[in-house]
């Protein structure tokens, strides 16, 4: 599938993963539509990578919000004759705590549904109204590759460190997905690929302690760096335009395997 002349929308895309995306699809002839909790971030990303990209606040933990942002998506595309042709669920978080403190108390089930609501609940939100709208206003006939949602996981859905239960069972959550989505929304032309990164420069591991940093990277195999966003959009990139990759999993690690911290 070409990106140019179509329109992709991205959750968590002002910053990090999602914004490399946003870039990388601009810089291909697509337009984006932005969507983020953080009205200034996302307003003043806009501004600076241009009229091919439209800013939407969002809160995927919302249905109402979602709805409101796709719809709105939706709109813009339709004006600029560019339809809708798929999501990038960029939208993540992570609260690190092991189950059971060091006094033996357990950690807080509002952490952990937190997670698995932005996670888990928020990519399949996107994923199914966008999926409601490519069938709707696609032009395209369903016998071709008319739509894709791409998911982000991570390394942590095989191999998490201490205190990612949370992380980890949300990102295990989507690999899981994956295919069985594939296989609902294939006879649309819609394909579903999720990408496993391991750790990669985000606002999200920016705030990562020092002694989590160290340890994770000491798994590096090859690169020994932490990954950049342009080459997780790359690799996005590579899941739109390539109608091969559908129903599966890619790691995008460098060989790296979490250990135990």
């Amino acid at each position: 599938m070409k990106i140019q002349g179509r329109t992709f929308i991205v959750s968590g895309g002002a910053s990090g993963l999602g914004k490399g995306c946003c870039i990388e699809i601009v810089a291909q002839g697509g337009h984006v539509a932005v969507l983020d909790q953080n009205e200034e971030n996302g307003l003043e990303f806009v501004a600076e990578i241009g009229a091919g990209a439209k800013f939407f606040e969002c809160d995927v933990l919302s249905s109402d919000s979602v709805a409101k942002a796709v719809e709105g998506a939706s709109a813009w595309a339709k004006q600029t004759g560019k339809p809708v042709a798929g999501a990038i669920c960029a939208a993540g978080v992570s609260l690190p705590a092991a189950i059971l403190d060091r006094n033996g108390n357990p950690f807080d089930l509002g952490d952990f549904e937190f997670v698995m609501g932005v996670n888990v609940r928020g990519t399949i939100d996107l994923a199914r109204q966008t999926c409601a709208e490519i069938v709707k206003n696609s032009p395209f006939p369903a016998s071709e590759d008319r739509g894709i949602i791409i998911m982000v996981a991570s390394s942590a859905a095989f191999d998490g460190q201490n205190g990612q239960v949370s992380y980890s069972a949300s990102k295990g959550a989507i690999t899981a997905l994956t295919l069985p989505l594939a296989r609902d929304v294939g006879r649309h032309g819609i394909r579903a690929v999720t990408i496993a990164p391991s750790l990669f420069e985000t606002r999200m591991t920016s705030v990562m302690s020092d002694k989590v940093r160290q340890s994770l990277e000491k798994t590096f195999v090859f690169p020994k760096r932490a990954g950049r966003p342009d080459e997780f959009a790359a690799t996005a990139r590579h899941c739109i335009e390539n109608e091969m990759l559908n129903g599966t999993v890619i790691r995008l690690d460098g060989a790296t395997r979490m250990t135990k911290m």
